[in-house]
């Protein structure tokens, strides 16, 4: 069971990461419209992107109580 402190630290770094999900989006998206599209680092961005919202799968999963059966 997560106390009141873990449990705003949990939703804090939530948010952080949530942040920069959203900015490599628009930042992803900016360099797939830029004419000269350099491949390496959108893949890149796009590997980041997808690690960050696995951490974040995986810190909403750490608020979820835990439920005796």
């Amino acid at each position: 069971m997560l106390d009141d402190a873990e449990l705003e630290a949990l939703k804090t770094r939530i948010e952080e990461l949530s942040l920069e999900h959203r900015d490599l989006d628009d930042a992803i998206q900016a360099l797939q419209e830029s004419p000269a599209v350099d491949h390496l680092r959108l893949r890149r961005l796009k590997k980041r992107k997808l690690q960050l919202k696995d951490s974040i799968a995986r810190l909403r999963s750490q608020m979820i109580p835990d439920l005796d059966a």
